[in-house]
């Protein structure tokens, strides 16, 4: 029953996905990050004194790393969406599994022969997908989308450590939030920033909306259901991207790309069931 809570997240970050794509009629990829976390932010902020959540905090340094981390992670995944068939952007940004893993290897644990060959189905997947899946003029946005699963991946190895040191997942999520929030701001006051009408504004606040519930439903997935299973479900937003960029966009996606999503999505699931297999091996 707790894996309901997974597909049901899976499903929200499809339909905040399509939010940013019919935002980018009107809006930039940093302005639609600036409402999705600023939005966000409100959000959890109620959550956080509704729950009564202390916001102090002894580890100011790895909150701010991770927040202007996941910030870049997150522009760079709505840049891709904007360019990207919704699918193929979302694939992208799933490559985190597979760069926590690397982290998690840099971090001293041991690379056991299973996590090896998970990264190069990753890899063989990843060329796959940019090439020849993606048109010459897609390449540099599918880049891009490949580095938002990078910064994403890192973003997770900083959460996995503030885990660690005892901070409460609700404090992270609201000091993510509260830290993208200024660093888009401050990117907006370069920038043009594009008036928001009733329609805009409702499509912007699907993007906030969609992300923070996905984020609890996620949440709770993983707190009260098998990690595995949660993790490899988490894929299905593959699925469900899909399945609106052909119903909104009439996207249809080359078998060639199919197979491309198919190893990301074997590689990520078996990365991450080596990561959390076993205690940690340093050398």
């Amino acid at each position: 029953m707790q894996s309901l809570w997974m597909i049901a997240a899976s499903f929200l970050f499809a339909c905040m996905g399509v939010c940013v794509k019919l935002a980018a009629a009107t809006h930039s990829a940093v302005e639609i990050t600036f409402y999705r976390s600023f939005i966000a932010l409100i959000l959890m902020f109620g959550l956080v004194r509704l729950r009564g959540v202390s916001l102090k905090t002894a580890h100011w340094q790895w909150q701010i790393t991770r927040g202007v981390v996941g910030f870049s992670a997150l522009f760079a995944y709505f840049y891709a969406i904007t360019l990207l068939p919704l699918a193929t952007a979302v694939t992208l940004n799933y490559t985190s599994a597979i760069f926590l893993a690397l982290y998690l290897a840099l971090a001293g644990w041991r690379l056991r022969i299973g996590m090896l060959g998970a990264l190069c189905i990753g890899l063989a997947g990843v060329a796959l997908l940019l090439k020849p899946s993606l048109q010459a003029d897609q390449l540099l946005p599918g880049l891009i989308g490949l580095g938002s699963g990078a910064m994403a991946g890192m973003a997770y190895f900083s959460v996995r450590e503030l885990g660690a040191r005892g901070e409460s997942e609700t404090r992270t999520v609201f000091y993510f939030s509260l830290v993208a929030t200024v660093c888009s701001l401050l990117w907006l006051g370069f920038g043009e920033i594009h008036p928001v009408d009733r329609e805009s504004g409702l499509i912007l606040f699907g993007v906030g909306g969609f992300a923070t519930l996905a984020q609890l439903a996620m949440t709770r997935a993983f707190t009260r259901g098998k990690t595995l299973m949660s993790a490899s479900l988490a894929y299905s937003t593959v699925i469900f991207s899909s399945l609106f960029g052909m119903l909104f966009w009439g996207e249809v996606l080359s078998a060639s790309a199919w197979m491309a999503i198919g190893l990301i999505i074997l590689s990520g699931i078996v990365a991450t069931h080596f990561s959390r297999a076993s205690p940690v091996e340093q050398d």
